[in-house]
């Protein structure tokens, strides 16, 4: 068994505290990472909640729990203590500025403007916490017109080009919350920069990521083609301009593989004798990379017409064993059950008190002598209340008064004797 197996020992960021007042995914999924590397993730919430607990219809599609609430607030709020609190009165916002001055980081993904009026801009919170880590998360960025724009995924997809992408005429959303996570993903990265350069140079400060910003990165490839030689990547979505050797083909059982073989003078004739068909070798329409461009479409249609013939496990099977690099185009629903997935933990089984025994996404970098993973299922509005203020040096006659004068909101209040 090896050290990635065994998951030995604690958190990578195990000692960390973070505090996070956000909504939606990009915000508070930047926070679930962290603590799924093991921080302490107190989200603060006031009136109903984060909206993405009561988020429940999208693309046609149900995601009510048996609770009532989202699954998408599992997700985006899954390992986290949550504290109802109304942090524009002053009894909030003294409760709040101590939980900050104990933070290591604070996430939030408000507009610029709000962030100001609430007094949660690093500005304001620098004074009280120098040594804090803000990771701001918006639309479109801190810069220009657009920075105090209301900003969702599929609006960071539209002003980025990333729906121009997938080689459909018209534009495509890619469904569903694929930019929000990539967001989340970026902004704990910088979270974690940011901490590190905090150890060494013992700095506090901002850092900012933005939908728009992430998108632009995620196609750097893309972009560079536009920007450099005037190449429109989205003319790549016509499978009949693809090499054999790069492209993707339905098999006889009507599922899908995808091949990517480079150099392609090395592995066209190792692709020809693996389907029987060592007569294209030399056939002077194909023999040359320059040749095979030319006639594609003639050529992608035999290969279309062999594949045809076996099924995609068949195929697959069949040219990894001749060496070459051709894996199944798998929907969702067959990850689950893919060994490779279950062998290293991407998919991994959790026991979750409202869904069940259900398989969640495992945590991707694997550590070998750190754990990181789902810790506790996302939290009720206000479940650590009184446990997160009794932390904070809080007594429980000053929760009470807290509670009286319904500045915060509790379900965890210890039963009276």
């Amino acid at each position: 068994m090896t050290d990635f197996q065994t998951k030995a020992g604690p958190g990578p960021l195990s000692g960390f505290k973070v505090v996070e007042y956000a909504v939606f995914h990009a915000g508070p999924g930047a926070a679930a990472i962290l603590g799924d590397l093991g921080a302490d993730v107190i989200k603060v919430e006031t009136g109903s909640g984060d909206p993405v607990r009561h988020w429940k219809k999208v693309a046609g599609f149900d995601m009510s729990l048996p609770d009532g609430e989202s699954l998408l607030h599992q997700l985006s709020n899954r390992g986290k203590r949550s504290i109802g609190l109304d942090i524009k009165r002053p009894q909030g916002r003294e409760a709040f500025l101590r939980l900050v001055r104990q933070a290591d980081v604070f996430v939030t993904n408000l507009r610029p403007g709000t962030k100001v009026k609430l007094g949660i801009d690093y500005a304001s919170l620098s004074k009280v916490n120098p040594d804090l880590v803000q990771v701001s998360v918006s639309g479109y960025g801190p810069e220009g017109p657009m920075s105090d724009l209301g900003a969702y995924d599929s609006l960071g997809q539209a002003v980025s080009g990333l729906m121009h992408l997938t080689g459909s005429e018209e534009p495509q959303l890619i469904h569903l919350g694929v930019l929000d996570q990539s967001v989340a993903i970026v902004a704990s990265y910088a979270a974690v920069t940011a901490l590190l350069a905090r150890e060494r140079r013992k700095i506090g400060q901002e850092v900012h990521v933005s939908l728009y910003g992430t998108a632009v990165w995620m196609t750097y490839c893309n972009l560079m083609l536009e920007n450099v030689l005037n190449i429109d990547p989205a003319q790549s979505g016509d499978r009949t301009h693809h090499s054999p050797l790069r492209n993707r083909f339905r098999c006889g059982d009507g599922r899908w593989m995808m091949s990517t073989n480079h150099p392609e003078d090395q592995y066209w004739p190792v692709l020809c004798r693996a389907v029987g068909r060592s007569d294209l070798i030399d056939d002077p329409r194909f023999a040359e990379a320059s040749s095979r461009a030319e006639n594609c479409p003639e050529l992608v249609a035999i290969f279309d017409d062999i594949f045809a013939r076996k099924t995609r496990d068949e195929w697959t099977g069949l040219l990894q064993a001749q060496g070459l690099l051709f894996v199944p185009i798998r929907r969702t629903s067959e990850l689950k059950s893919d060994p490779q997935a279950l062998a290293n933990g991407y998919i991994v089984p959790y026991d979750h008190p409202v869904m069940g025994q259900v398989l969640f996404p495992g945590f991707p970098w694997l550590f070998g002598r750190s754990r990181a993973d789902t810790r506790s299922p996302a939290p009720n509005l206000g479940q650590h209340t009184w446990e997160i203020l009794q932390e904070a040096g809080y007594s429980e006659a000053e929760i009470e008064a807290l509670l009286t004068a319904r500045v915060i909101t509790g379900t965890d209040r210890p039963a009276s004797d």
